[in-house]
């Protein structure tokens, strides 16, 4: 992978007239990156692993930081030609179905991609981690391991298993997916996905589960005790057991999916943003960021130093005793508009 390094110029010298190139000029302009996440822990960490390492060599760029990132708002600020975001976290299905009408092809063809999984880099997004999405409980919630929940179809059993639930309304965190292998759907047989009986599914437990469209506000609701069991990325679980909350993981089917980062149509810093986007695929990021949230590596053959609660969500570590559902980026890339508006309506 190289690394883009650019020329500036100290401000506050006195540069003698004709001294510097117009190409030097050029490169000391100052460019701010305005970048969307998902807020917390994890774009805190995106600031400590990405943005800190890259603006260390070159100070000509800095970073403005909001969130949650929007898909509507994007649509929006493209339409109107009033484009505020030049980096931002999207699924990689929208920006596949999006890819030149939404967000801006990318050159990456400097990327050396023979190490990393296969689909981390599309024609219009960079993955950045692999989410594992582990069905979960708060421990204290079902005190007794006799008692607990132990499948993934527990989470669907109100009557065993009372209690409030918690289901991001994300595509890319199992919203259809595990309804389905609940509902017995083999793992192998789950796409194209039968979209209406996922929905069904989700039916049966509607009156207990929050459908939650920010993470931020699902996290804080696990950790004041107001969600028993829940669905949640592992770069979420990690701060809350950092927190001292005591979660139990239930390893019988998990999906995982990655995460992908975008550059909206008509950003006027496509080219600084893409810069960007390329570090984010070297051992050092990747490693960086695996060891701050737990997240599964997009580099094959990487080991990250993992803290004691990381490993605890380590989806291809030894805790993980189940099945591993990896998300169908082609499927969702050929049918998330679709799936997206049909599943807004149902919760309607």
């Amino acid at each position: 992978m190289h690394r883009i390094r650019r020329a500036f110029a100290v401000l506050g010298v006195v540069l003698l007239a004709g001294c510097a190139t117009q190409s030097e000029a050029a490169d000391s302009t100052s460019v701010t990156l305005v970048f969307a996440a998902y807020g917390g822990a994890g774009q805190q960490a995106m600031i400590d692993r990405y943005q800190k390492p890259y603006t260390a060599d070159r100070p000509n760029i800095t970073f403005v930081n909001t969130s949650p990132p929007d898909l509507a708002k994007v649509r929006t600020q493209v339409e109107n030609k009033a484009v505020k975001w030049d980096v931002i976290a999207v699924p990689p299905a929208a920006a596949i179905q999006g890819c030149g009408t939404l967000f801006e092809p990318l050159d990456l063809s400097a990327v050396d991609r023979s190490k990393l999984v296969e689909g981390t880099i599309g024609k219009c997004y960079v993955g950045n981690w692999f989410n594992a999405n582990p069905v979960a409980y708060r421990t204290d919630a079902f005190p007794d391991p006799a008692k607990a929940p132990k499948r993934l179809a527990d989470f669907f059993d109100l009557q065993r298993f009372p209690g409030k639930r918690a289901i991001l309304t994300n595509l890319q965190n199992g919203i259809l997916e595990y309804p389905l292998l609940a509902d017995g759907v083999a793992p192998s047989s789950l796409y194209p996905l039968d979209v209406d009986r996922a929905l069904n599914k989700l039916g049966t437990i509607r009156s207990q589960t929050t459908f939650a469209a920010n993470l931020g506000n699902l996290q804080q609701a696990i950790a004041t005790g107001q969600i028993d069991m829940f669905i949640i990325p592992d770069s979420r679980l990690v701060p809350l057991l950092n927190e001292g909350i005591r979660i139990t993981i239930i390893w019988d089917v998990t999906q995982i999916a990655l995460n992908a980062f975008a550059v909206p149509k008509g950003s006027k810093k496509k080219e600084p943003a893409r810069q960007f986007l390329e570090t984010l695929v070297t051992p050092a990021a990747v490693t960086g960021i695996s060891e701050a949230l737990g997240t599964a590596p997009i580099i094959k053959g990487i080991q990250p130093n993992l803290s004691a609660n990381a490993k605890l969500v380590e989806v291809f570590g030894p805790v993980n005793t189940g099945q591993t559902v990896v998300q169908n980026v082609d499927w969702y890339g050929a049918n998330f508009d679709s799936v997206t508006a049909k599943l807004a309506n149902w919760l309607k």
